[in-house]
């Protein structure tokens, strides 16, 4: 059987074999994990080098019921690791249970921040993250602070992963061909079990300063800010120039200056 690649699912399927062998090496089963979902396989061109580690279970798991029809037909040994579902909407421990597990795939673009927003709210059960996004957030996810590219999803997942640029893909090698390159990325989970702060403050700061980035943190934060607070230099810059551990520092800072509103 065929399955036909659909523009609102946001579908692009690998036809090159050595780009798909190539996105495959890249996963690296970070801290021993021994479990990985593969979001979107479409037509498994991924999977079929994932199989080859042995060591890893494997599920499958993606929206279209074309494409669980195929990769059924395709992968038998799957048995019921192949599955209909929405990452966004599910709860991946009713596939995994509480143990670590990576999260892998050649991502639908149109959803792919989501998922990794969708992954940091396991990022205590996901040591990884690795697979192709639209290259510019492929980029944002990895960019450093000083860049227009550099954002919310940047600071989110860098103060929880590692992120390594691995290597951009041309649009030849998807049917259909995307109108932009690609990039893969590969997450591993760093040494912080938590933030030293409120981590839901946290977010909180991160995403405000970057909705407004053309304004000064001052101006963009002012209503988390007490009537009157001791000065601080960091509030007279704009987002892009606070690496993680600036983000922090500020929002320990407010924990103190404004102890009340932000309990």
């Amino acid at each position: 059987m065929q399955v036909r690649a659909k523009k609102h699912l946001g579908q692009h399927f690998l036809k090159d074999e050595k780009v798909s062998q190539r996105i495959a090496d890249q996963y690296g089963a970070h801290n021993g994990c021994k479990k990985a979902i593969e979001i979107g396989p479409g037509t498994g061109a991924l999977t079929k080098y994932l199989l080859n580690d042995k060591q890893t279970e494997w599920w499958l798991l993606d929206v279209d019921e074309e494409s669980i029809a195929y990769l059924r037909e395709r992968f038998p040994e799957l048995g019921d690791h192949i599955v209909h579902g929405d990452f966004l909407r599910m709860d991946p421990t009713k596939l995994v249970g509480e143990q670590p597990f990576a999260v892998v795939g050649n991502f639908p673009y149109n959803i792919s921040s989501q998922i990794l927003f969708r992954c940091i709210d396991f990022k205590d059960q996901i040591p990884e993250i690795m697979g192709m996004f639209q290259k510019e957030v492929a980029e944002r996810v990895a960019e450093k602070p000083g860049s227009k590219k550099y954002g919310i999803l940047s600071v989110l997942l860098q103060a929880y992963y590692d992120i390594q640029y691995c290597f951009t893909v041309d649009e030849h090698v998807f049917d259909p061909p995307p109108k932009v390159k690609s990039g893969v990325i590969r997450c591993t989970r760093n040494d912080r079990t938590s933030l030293p702060c409120d981590e839901k403050l946290f977010k909180t700061i991160v995403k405000m300063s970057f909705n407004q980035r053309r304004k000064t943190i001052r101006n963009s934060i002012k209503a988390l800010l007490p009537a009157s607070y001791p000065d601080n230099e960091v509030l007279q810059l704009r987002p892009e120039r606070l690496s993680v551990e600036d983000f922090i520092a500020l929002t320990q800072w407010i924990e103190q200056v404004n102890p009340v509103k932000n309990s």
